[in-house]
């Protein structure tokens, strides 16, 4: 009774705000002041969410840290998240929260505010985005700092080489169904509403589908918090998860595919074309296509990203849409009925899951306020000639984000400046890295 005892002394509350970069950060609580998380109390460095991937807050770029006294502001939790954390000592909890500046406003560093401010857009106009995602991951061995690399866990491998994965095999499932059982229990635990489970192209590497949710908000909540139990189940079973877009060279990349479609009032998807031309699927679709240049940055936010995006594979690189075609950038699985919608295959599972949908959402927005044409449709036997291409270069697609009109609209000039000019840094430190590829390739014939 005692050793319990102590257990539950040691319960706690965490609450947890997203970085630009998708990781969260926050403070543990004891359970028993958990009323502090409530009365606005817990406070966090606004610079917090201006970290950058090294946990670096470049205060001589941004000037958002020691340079302004490095102010606080309050992590205001969002009850609807709570969840308990089957991880922890039992009774313990977790809530997300938005950071508010300390006059209430919130701050425009938070990626929840910002899908929030879009999101408002569409209530303006009556309207509610139902989304849902489709997270793929990479499951490692557990030695990974050891060994410098990634490797498939050892159940997955012979004579320490990848052997016996395939696309959707259940050999693959069943030799790792104790790490899923552990994934799926704590994904009940959570409230999160995951789906159907498979193996993809890589070894070791899953896919888990989240249903659809009448709220954006909601859905990338759940999208974060699914990347957050991936890894706690991982950690159980002695392996790492890891969203990385491109962990192998010569294996698939993980991408986190968007459905999305769009309800009015009362209910009724908007989408739904009732057996004749679908023509706000095809505006909405030219809306994303439109802007997917301009924002390629926040699917594809660090230089591994850009190692995703290969000719023939299905991470798409042509500016393309298509009917049930998993070979294009935007695609239409059904056009009729309250299932009508579109998929966005773009971003990479590396993406924020806040800011993925803040521009995804937009993009929409631009098809819905505005008749456009997504161009030629691309089928089992024809593909547009000369369409236009997303960049394979980090810097490029930095550039773009940075001047862009559309960009400045959905996440405001301040966001657009902070995040173009961190990505930035790291476009350009990640091309003065002298790399391994360039000493195997190079230093033997130069």
């Amino acid at each position: 009774m005692a050793a319990d005892n102590a257990t539950e002394g040691n319960a706690r509350i965490e609450v947890l705000i997203s970085d630009m970069n998708g990781r969260l950060r926050g403070k543990q609580i004891p359970i028993a002041a958990e009323k502090k998380v409530w009365s606005g109390a817990v406070r966090l460095p606004t610079s917090t969410q201006s970290l950058d991937i090294w946990g670096d807050d470049n205060d001589d770029m941004t000037g958002l840290s020691l340079t302004i006294g490095d102010p606080d502001g309050t992590c205001v939790a969002d009850r609807r998240t709570l969840a308990d954390m089957p991880w922890a000592p039992p009774g313990s909890k977790q809530v997300l929260a938005t950071m508010h500046e300390l006059d209430g406003s919130p701050s425009f560093q938070d990626p929840r505010a910002i899908l929030a401010a879009v999101v408002d857009r569409y209530k303006a106009l009556g309207l509610t985005p139902v989304i849902a995602t489709e997270l793929e991951f990479y499951l490692l061995a557990g030695d990974w700092r050891e060994r410098g690399i990634p490797s498939p866990p050892p159940a997955l491998t012979y004579r320490d080489e990848p052997n016996g994965y395939q696309l959707y095999d259940m050999d693959a499932v069943d030799l790792l169904d104790g790490y899923l059982e552990t994934l799926r229990s704590y994904a009940r635990a959570q409230a999160l509403p995951a789906d159907a489970t498979t193996a993809e192209f890589g070894p070791g590497q899953f896919e888990v589908n989240l249903l659809h949710r009448p709220d954006a908000l909601a859905a990338a909540d759940d999208c974060i918090m699914l990347k957050r139990v991936a890894e706690q189940a991982a950690r159980k079973h002695g392996l790492k998860s890891t969203c990385m877009a491109k962990p192998y060279t010569d294996h698939a990349g993980s991408g986190l595919h968007v459905h999305a479609s769009i309800i009015d009032d009362q209910g009724r998807n908007i989408l739904d074309a009732e057996g004749g031309e679908p023509k706000k699927l095809k505006s909405i679709c030219a809306g994303l296509l439109q802007t997917l240049e301009d924002a390629q940055l926040i699917f594809a936010p660090y230089a591994n990203s850009y190692r995703r995006f290969q000719p023939g594979s299905f991470a798409p690189v042509d500016l393309t849409w298509g009917y049930g075609h998993r070979g294009t950038a935007v695609r239409i699985p059904e056009k009729d009925g309250p299932g009508a919608r579109v998929e966005h295959r773009v971003a990479g599972a590396d993406a924020n899951p806040y800011l993925m949908l803040a521009a995804i959402l937009g993009g929409m927005l631009l098809g819905l306020e505005n008749q456009l044409d997504p161009g030629e449709e691309t089928t089992p036997t024809y593909v547009p000639a000369n369409a236009p291409r997303l960049t394979h270069d980090f810097l490029t697609a930095v550039e773009r984000f940075r001047s862009s009109v559309f960009i400045a609209d959905i996440f405001g000039e301040r966001y657009q400046k902070l995040y173009g000019d961190t990505k930035h840094k790291e476009a350009i430190r990640s091309l003065r890295t002298v790399s391994d590829f360039d000493y195997r390739t190079y230093l033997p014939r130069l």
